[in-house]
């Protein structure tokens, strides 16, 4: 059995620099070092961030978001050959065991049809919010296996999947592009995983700080259902949610910003439309979450 090699894709935008700093000394750290280590500054130049010699610094002029920017070091990996499993962590998180890549290299090189590992995000003190649990109604954030989503912070895709389904949806900027790239690994027929063992250390931080938050899941939420699902899961999808964000968001700017981005994502192109398959469809509701909610 030959294991992958493995590579890693972090994006910066330069306003953590010790936290950056840790999780670069985490990653070499590991028991099995990365091939390649691509490190993406949106619109940050890397000046003063000091790496090992198998990092690449590419400093970037734009701010292309983070599904953006991953796709920038995506196609270096991709461009060298060299790269089986690309590894992707958020620039605040930290691993705080030296095994995780070895783990990783193992589960790829035990099923061929493993598209995504998805790993736990836990806070300081090892604790895992609920909606870092990539399931319904899962308390337990120790319950691993095959799920329907994974979250950004943490994860590794597989190349030969990103070469069949393509890359990150760049136009989505902030927000739901976990879902976009993981409904098309679905309907492609490569599997999802969660692997609780493997943990991200990241700060308990609510996506809500973002100024952009309300308006880009809106309006993402429209293009991902407009972009992946038949028009009667469309039109249920979106009224699910919306009912559910209407519920749950307790700011009046926040609902307006909402409003916002929905009709944004409505009136504004989504890209390519390829509705998921109803097998797929089932596929999802059998592993616990259909993609109505």
């Amino acid at each position: 059995m030959s294991l992958p090699r493995l590579g890693v894709v972090i994006v910066t935008m330069g306003t953590r620099p010790r936290e950056l700093a840790a999780l670069l000394t985490s990653v070499e750290k590991q028991q099995t070092p990365a091939t390649r280590v691509v490190l993406v500054g949106n619109a940050t130049p890397l000046t003063d961030v000091e790496v090992a010699d198998n990092v690449t610094k590419v400093p970037l002029e734009e701010n292309l978001g983070c599904p953006g920017g991953r796709n920038v070091g995506l196609r270096m990996l991709s461009d060298s050959g060299e790269v089986d499993v690309v590894i992707e962590l958020d620039d605040d998180g930290l691993l705080v065991a030296d095994d995780v890549f070895s783990t990783v290299q193992q589960l790829f090189a035990e099923d061929p049809r493993l598209g995504i590992v998805g790993f736990r995000v836990a806070d300081e003190q090892g604790h895992t919010e609920r909606r870092w649990v990539p399931r319904l109604r899962s308390r337990d954030p120790l319950r691993g296996g095959l799920v329907t989503s994974f979250l950004g912070g943490g994860h590794a895709l597989s190349m030969p999947m990103l070469d069949q389904i393509g890359l990150w949806p760049a136009e989505f900027f902030f927000g739901h592009e976990e879902s976009d790239l993981a409904w098309r690994a679905l309907d492609g027929g490569w599997k999802v995983l969660y692997e609780p063992h493997l943990v991200l250390q990241h700060p308990a931080t609510s996506p809500a700080r973002h100024a952009v938050y309300y308006r880009f899941t809106a309006r993402n939420r429209v293009w991902l259902a407009r972009r992946r699902l038949s028009v009667p899961l469309l039109f249920i999808h979106l009224s699910v949610w919306t009912l559910i964000t209407m519920a749950r968001t307790r700011s009046m700017s926040g609902i307006r910003a909402w409003w916002g981005g929905f009709f944004e994502g409505v009136r504004e192109s989504c890209g390519e439309r390829r509705p998921m398959r109803w097998r797929t469809v089932w596929r999802m509701t059998r592993l616990g979450r259909p993609p109505i909610v």
